[in-house]
Order: C-alpha cells, then structure tokens, then sequence
C-alpha cells in the first residue's frame, strides 16, 4: 500500500472527463429495491452478511445517472424505478464476485496496478483525454495528470477501476484453465465432421395419411393425456386490471404558447432586414434547408394559406406533421404530377352487390338532389377513417389508390358528385374537392408542440385527485362522473415482463398481486402516461379441473392418435417389405420412396431439413438394413443407408490434437 500512497501524495488523478465509475456488469433482475427502504435500518440490505448502506446505495445511483447523463441520456420518469433496479442488481452481483474471488484467493497488488496505469500501454479509456491533434498519445500531459495534486481523488476511481479490472481478468483466466475436453468429445466430433452417409433411401408414413375419422377419442384417451401431461395445466396465479390512463399529450395552452411565439417571429421578420435563414437558425428545432412542396405536404388550413399568398409571404403558423410550422413562400413553380383531393361516402355493408349498389344509388340520388355530402358521409359511409371528417381523403397523386377509384377521380370535375363506383372495397360515391398542378418552394421554421411541465403536473394531479375520489367513491362511478375512458388490460402473471396494455412497469406488476379484487392503487408512470389501476380479476393458481380443459385438448390428443396410428403402421410395413423398401409403393401407392443424397451429423438433407433423429439414426445404421420406425415432426420414417464412409483410425489420431484445441477454444468464448 505504501506505493499506492506515494502515488496519490504525488497527486494521483486525471481530468474529471476520465471517467466517472467502472460499471463491471450490466446484470438486470428483477428485484424491487424499494421494498428493502421501508424499513428504519440505514442499510438498503445485505448480500451474504455484506450491508449495503442507503447512502452507498444512493451515492451509485447518482453516479450512474451521471454516467448517463455525459453520454447524452436520461432517466425518464417511467424508467426510474427500473433505473434503480438495475443500480441494485449490478452492486449485488459485483459483491457476489468479490466474494468468490476472495474464497479463490484472487489479489491484485499495488504493483499490477501502478503496472497498467504508468505501462507503456495505459488503457484506451485512460488514454482518451490526452491525444493530440495528429491523432498520437501525448504521453508527456498524461503523466503531468497523474503527477497534478489536484487529480488526487479522481486517480484513487481510476486505481479502483483498474483493480477491478485485474481482478476480473484473473478470474476469467482461472475459469477458462479449468475448460477440459474429454475423449469422447473429441471422437464425436470427428466422427460428426468425417463420417458420411454417402447416399440412403426413405419413406415417410405421414401422420395426415390417416383421416380424422378413422380416429376415435374415448374418455380415458382424454384422461390419460390429462394425466402425463399434467404440468400443462398447472395454471400460475393471474390478474386484470381496469385503469384510468392520463396520456402524456401537449395541451391546447402549450399549443397556443408555441403559435404565440411563432407570430412573434412573424411579426419582428416584417420589420427586420435579416433574411429568414438567420431566424430559423435561431426559432427552428430543425436546421435550415430550402424544401419543395406538393400540396399533400400541407395542412388543409396550410393550403388555404400558401395558395393565396405572395412571393415572399410568410405564412402560418399552421399545424404541420413535423410541429407548428411558420413558412416562407420563395417560389411556386408548375408541377408535372398533378394532385387531387377527393371525398368520398363506401358502401358494402349489405349482404349482397345488389343491395350495396340499390343503397349507393339511393345516396347518389339524395346527394344530387342537394344533400350534405359531409353529413351524409359521417352517417352512412363505412370507411371509418374518412367518414370522420365527412368523406375527406386529402390530396394524392396518381399510383396511391385502387385503379377503378384511381380513374373516377382523376377523370373528374371539381365540386361533381359521381354515380357509384365498384371496387374490391364495394361501392364508393365520389366527389373531388381540389386540382392542384403547383409546387411550392419554401423555408421553414418548425417547432414541435411538447408538453410543458405544467401540464404535466395538471395531469398528475389529475390523477391524484382521481384516485383520491375512486377510492371514497368507487373507481367506474367516478370514471363516469368525470367523463374518463376506462380500460382494461389482459390477464397476466407475477413474472410478466409487460402488461397486456399498459407495457414494462415492475411495480404495477407487484401492485396487481399484493392487493386484493377491486383495490385501488396510486398514481403511477407508464410509457404512455400516467394512470391509476384498479384490480378487476383474480384468478388463483393451481390445476386446471380436467372438465374445464378437456375439448380445450382434444385437437392434440387427435394428433398423439394419428401418431401411434403412423407408427403402428411403419412397423407393419417393416416386417411386410423385408428389408426391400422399394415394395412400399406397391403395398400402398400414397407412399413414396425418396435419396437423400451426401451427409453428415452438420448437413441439411433436401425435404427434410435438420432432423436430427433421422440423420444420427442414419449415421449409426449398418447399410441395406431397414431402421426401426424414426419419428418426425410428421410422421416416421424408415430408412436405409445405401453407403457410408468408414471411421479411419489414422485420421482420427492426426486430427485429434487439434479437434481438441477448437473445442477449448470454443468453450472459452
């Protein structure tokens, strides 16, 4: 130790940028760190009599959070609890390694360390902060870092790094000298890698040879599958949850903050001689470009705006797919792909054509006549995404939708309802809105609409206040006293990794199975949101009654049927053909005989792929004897090796040696 200190007296310690903590293992379990903070100890827990301290543990986790945060990432709100866990699992796994090591005897000294840091090859992380401009290692700055006094605490994180290091390196290398290889491993795998099936036939007596009707289910046939395949029925405790899901959206204020602002630009560009390059720079999320625009990029306020405005203009701030947009109109030049735009009401909700085309006509009729198209599409149209907002489309070119619509629209005249067209869709009655033959060169300044702290805190407290009134009120009255979605997940277990529904949250997870039916949780962060659960389903574990199950298993107890049916019937065949198994075709002409051609233990045999059984079976098989009946994914086979290639003693004792080598070899990685 006396050298550690000499080193740290002489002012041991790199620049902050050298790294903040060595994290050995990235471990994630399962494990809920919160439940181990309930208590008064000043201890987190302990791993094998080993406490670990909450200030121990708290100082890791903002450490790591750290970590993240100069590698440009975050700990979402969602995550945390997760992020924690992680944190846990890590320090519990590096503890569980340290004591190994030390039952193992595993040191590392001063000298192996001071070895790495002042070698002639320090490691890459250390060796980061201190390349010069020609790309080499200024071997001269590292050295005054190390010797600087004012380093003195970051060298002593770089010495422990670098100690941990070692002492894993010497555990790897004491695991992998005890990698063995036995010599039948080795003798299998030259056997695998020399012996060849030259050429073999077979026959497959497919499962689907044999009609579901020629099979029959007794209730003890049910039973004894019941009974041998018991651990199938052995359900796992499950639960439901109904929620209440507060979703993570800008709200209409943090819309109008952002179109505020962008009028602000608006108005201080019609007073500035700076070009508009210059505001985007400073306004935009997104960096400066000149785009063409057809009218489809636009919305339908953003057209009505750029289509009457001048060279020069800025218009908006329109809602545009990318965020609240404010565009600067350059140049409108022609277009060779015209546009339309076209609403439209579908039919095909009647049973037959004849029905479908009586009440599409009976709707052109009432269009014609002077009937809302919007309202009339909103009510009776049965494309549920266009019937939304009146039958609207939006803008589209040639080569977007189905020919015979395709052909009505861009055939038509703007404002003229036409007489139904057929598709594969059914029938549509069209009216196109828009021609539009102009692009639009334009700059942009785009900002996206987020939400704003303050609405997420309205948001959260929402659901507190929601699940406050649930819980004095009852959840589904309250839901509908204050005109809330309810929701309901699927069921799941106590290790499910996501919810049906709501995603990865642990904690909902152990709410679920420490509360009883109609419990009532507290506010918690989803991907999504936040929400409260209520649990709506309770199903306790155990064995699944046979009575409940037992249509639920018949399909698969037809299959074992119609496989002992197959096999019966190889075996049969076996001792009818006498070892000639060109006779199966003439005992049954369903059956075929088929070459598998060249293999071994490692090759895939056309039309029948990697089937294990087949190929060892066919590897151990003397030549011209008829295998036993060999079962596969449909059926069994019977096979029969024509010729295949000898073991050679020779070859084996000269490639043993090596064989062994690659196996250590594999083993150690």
């Amino acid at each position: 130790m006396a050298m550690m200190a000499k080193m740290r007296s002489l002012a041991p310690a790199f620049i902050l940028t050298v790294g903040v903590l060595f994290v050995l293992f990235m471990v994630i379990s399962d494990s809920n760190v919160m439940r181990a903070l309930g208590g008064r100890s000043n201890n987190v827990g302990s791993v094998n009599g080993q406490d670990i301290s909450y200030k121990e543990f708290q100082s890791r986790i903002e450490a790591e959070r750290q970590a993240l945060q100069q590698s440009g990432k975050e700990v979402d709100d969602e995550n945390t609890e997760q992020f924690r866990d992680q944190v846990w699992s890590r320090m519990v796994n590096e503890i569980l390694l340290k004591q190994q090591m030390d039952k193992m005897g595993i040191e590392v000294s001063d000298e192996e360390v001071r070895a790495v840091i002042l070698g002639d090859n320090p490691p890459a992380y250390l060796k980061q902060n201190f390349i010069d401009s020609t790309g080499n290692f200024n071997r001269q700055m590292y050295e005054q870092a190390i010797y600087n006094p004012q380093n003195k605490e970051v060298l002593i994180q770089v010495e422990n790094r670098v100690r941990n290091e070692l002492e894993f390196s010497k555990l790897q290398s004491m695991l992998l000298a005890s990698v063995t290889v036995g010599e039948d491993e080795v003798l299998r795998k030259f056997k695998d890698q020399n012996i060849y099936v030259n050429d073999a036939q077979y026959t497959l007596i497919s499962k689907n040879l044999f009609p579901d009707s020629l099979v029959h289910l007794t209730e003890d046939d049910l039973r004894k599958y019941y009974d041998d395949n018991i651990d199938k029925y052995d359900a796992k405790p499950q639960r439901k949850l109904r929620f209440v899901l507060f979703k993570d959206e800008p709200s209409a204020k943090d819309s109008e903050i952002v179109i505020e602002n962008l009028k602000y630009v608006k108005a201080n560009f019609s007073k500035d001689t700076s070009d508009f390059k210059y505001y985007i720079g400073i306004y935009s999320s997104k960096p400066y470009s000149v785009d063409t625009l057809d009218v489809s990029s636009f919305s339908t306020e953003g057209i009505k705006q750029i289509q009457s405005a001048k060279i020069g203009d800025l218009v908006g701030p329109v809602a545009a797919p990318d965020g609240i947009t404010l565009y600067h109109l350059l140049k409108v030049i022609p277009s060779k792909k015209e546009m339309r735009r076209a609403s439209h009401i579908l039919i095909n909700q009647f049973g037959s054509d004849e029905e479908n085309l009586k009440e599409a006509n009976k709707i052109y009729k009432e269009l014609i006549a002077g009937g809302n198209f919007e309202e009339i599409a909103k009510e009776k149209s049965k494309d549920p995404g266009s019937a939304r907002v009146g039958g609207d489309l939006g803008w589209f070119g040639r080569g977007r939708m189905i020919k015979e619509f395709e052909e009505a629209v861009f055939n038509g005249k703007i404002g003229v309802v036409q007489k139904p067209v057929k598709t594969s869709f059914g029938y549509h009655i069209i009216k196109v809105t828009g021609i539009s033959n102009k692009k639009y060169i334009v700059e942009r300044i785009i900002n996206p609409v987020k939400e704003s702290a303050t609405t997420k805190d309205e948001r959260f407290n929402n659901a507190k206040d929601f699940a406050y009134l649930a819980d004095k009120n009852g959840f589904e009255k309250e839901a509908n006293l204050m005109n809330y979605k309810v929701q309901e997940t699927g069921y799941f277990t106590e290790d499910a990794v996501s919810i049906p529904g709501l995603g990865i949250n642990k904690r909902v997870v152990e709410f679920a199975f420490d509360n009883g039916l109609n419990s009532i949780g507290e506010v918690y962060k989803i991907q999504k949101g936040f929400i409260v659960p209520q649990v709506s389903e309770v199903k306790d574990g155990g064995i699944i009654p046979f009575d409940e199950v037992k249509e639920q298993m018949r399909p698969a107890v037809l299959i074992e049927k119609k496989f002992e049916i197959a096999k019966s019937f190889a075996e049969d065949l076996r001792a009818e053909i006498n070892g000639d198994l060109n006779k199966v075709k003439k005992i049954d002409p369903r059956l075929t005989v088929k070459n598998t051609g060249r293999f071994n233990a490692t090759t895939s045999i056309p039309g029948i792929g990697l089937d294990y059984a087949f190929i060892e079976t066919a590897l151990k098989l003397e030549p011209n004897k008829i295998s036993e009946p060999v079962k596969s994914n449909t059926g069994y086979y019977l096979i029969k090796v024509i010729s295949k290639t000898a073991y050679d003693s020779s070859a084996y004792a000269a490639q043993s040696s090596t064989i062994r080598n690659n196996i250590i070899q594999q083993k150690k990685q």
